[in-house]
């Protein structure tokens, strides 16, 4: 007898069965159920359902994916034991991308090779503020007889970094490397340095670098760590540094990125970018400054990563006064979305590049300065949203934050290049005093509902992202979101 047949006969038993005990118990099964039983009888047996096995953990990355030579999975394999095969490949594929990467980086280090550090024998670092501090103590860590000297004003922290090894005034609960020397002595300072650190506040810029300028060495590469405008004249450090020194080739390079001094001098991972018109130049501050701890990228886009860094500080404000606001997450994730439109809208229209105000520079930094509560720009907005006066705030503090000042100046640019900001301009009549943060917000809400272009939908959706601690994986074979217990 055939398979079928055979099948068929045990189904047609099976029924008569099946009538046969419901007809005896007919007082137990209703009619309708006895019904749909013996129809059920007929009908092809139901699959057995299977768990899901959890495979997306090991899914593999695009590159990795597109990386693999591996042919589908064989149509007559066995379905039990296609998941299991399947993800060691995966898993195959993923150690073999992260080899390849490791053999290209170790490789690339090889070839270039760079004899920078081994050549450098002095470097200055003008300004003993936090950020100054930790830049010193970052190069110094790097080569024990490197002399790294330090240019300030006090004579007390003079001694106390060169006697105790601490900045007594700014970081002073971590120790700096020996081979650090203060001193307020410019000639002493600068005498045979190959690189000099610029951290001194913008707008003290050009009267310190004019007081200086005698014993600076015309071919002497400057280093900005200084981010913001200068109020009168609306010049950039990359403007500031050749006038006041009088020299219109003095080599110049500015650094910038999500960095805080204090995680720096803890030694934690950071990234950041330095970005001069002379390629080798920024190489060689590339090699000087490069560590375990610390990841530095170049750029050629001076006037993007300078406008960046300024204006992220008065966006950081704005923010501020959000959060002491208590105007919720929703309006933050809105206010850095529009604030990140309109430093694009900007410095575009400066000559910054659009791929620029999209990396460290751009969004990487404008998320640390605008959500962390370390960024002192953050601060003085969360103390006007708590209805501080601005003066207090600025009588209170020890350090300067650059955003402060650099709120005019953008306005000003503003109107030099006919862009309109709402966001930034509400900050600057907020400090100066013409306009309360109350005010500021029902303004803004009630400007003309206008046309939302795509790439403000993106920077909102990451924004929020950021906010609501969201984190998006996409994988190869689909995609998984992992979401954080608070998220709602």
């Amino acid at each position: 007898m055939k398979q079928s047949d055979k099948q068929e006969t045990e189904k047609g038993a099976g029924t008569d069965k099946i009538a046969k005990y419901c007809t005896s118990h007919s007082s137990i099964f209703p009619p309708l159920l006895l019904a749909l039983m013996a129809t059920a009888a007929f009908l092809p047996p139901a699959p057995v359902l299977r768990p899901r096995i959890p495979t997306a953990r090991y899914r593999a990355s695009p590159i990795c994916a597109a990386a693999s030579d591996a042919p589908p999975p064989d149509a007559d394999t066995d379905e039990g034991e296609a998941p299991r095969g399947g993800r060691k490949d995966r898993r195959r594929v993923v150690r073999i991308a992260w080899e390849k990467l490791v053999r290209w980086s170790r490789s690339w280090r090889s070839r270039n090779r760079s004899d920078v550090l081994e050549t450098t024998r002095k470097v200055v670092v003008l300004g003993g503020g936090s950020f100054g501090t930790a830049m010193a103590a970052q190069v110094a860590a790097k080569k024990p007889d490197l002399e790294v000297a330090m240019l300030l004003r006090d004579d007390l922290v003079c001694r106390s970094i060169n006697d105790r090894h601490v900045n007594s005034k700014y970081l002073s609960e971590y120790s700096l490397p020996e081979n650090i020397v203060a001193t307020t002595s410019a000639s002493e300072a600068l005498a045979g340095a190959d690189f000099c650190f610029h951290a001194v506040p913008v707008q003290f810029s050009s009267s310190f670098l004019g007081s200086i300028s005698s014993y600076v060495d015309p071919k002497l590469p400057f280093i900005s760590l200084s981010k913001g405008l200068e109020l009168n004249t609306l010049r950039t450090m990359s403007q500031i540094i050749p006038l006041a020194l009088g020299n219109p080739r003095q080599p110049f390079i500015v650094l910038s990125g999500p960095s805080f001094a204090v995680e720096l001098m803890e030694k934690l991972p950071t990234a950041m970018v330095v970005a001069s018109k002379d390629k080798k130049l920024a190489s060689a501050v590339q090699q000087l400054l490069a560590s375990s701890n610390l990841r530095i990228s170049t750029s050629s886009d001076v006037t993007g990563v300078e406008i960046a860094g300024a204006l992220k500080n008065v966006l950081a404000i704005a923010a501020g006064i959000v959060e002491g606001m208590h105007l919720g997450n929703n309006c933050m994730a809105a206010l850095v979305a529009q604030g990140c439109s309109e430093i694009r809208w900007l410095a575009t229209k400066m000559g910054a590049k659009p791929t620029t105000l999209s990396g460290l520079s751009g969004s990487g930094d404008i998320m640390l300065t605008c959500f962390v509560n370390l960024s002192r720009n953050r601060n003085v907005g969360l103390r006007l949203g708590s209805g501080e006066k601005l003066g207090e705030i600025l009588d209170s503090m020890n350090q300067v934050a650059e955003g402060v000042s650099t709120a005019g100046a953008v306005i000003a640019l503003a109107q030099k290049y006919n862009v309109k900001l709402p966001v930034l301009t509400a900050v600057a009549r907020i400090i100066d005093n013409e306009l309360t943060p109350k005010r500021a917000v029902m303004e803004l809400m009630n400007l003309p509902q206008v046309g939302h272009s795509t790439s403000c939908l993106i920077q909102f959706f990451l924004m929020n992202c950021f906010l609501s601690q969201t984190y998006i994986f996409c994988y190869h074979f689909g995609s998984v979101v992992q979401t954080c217990p608070d998220d709602t």
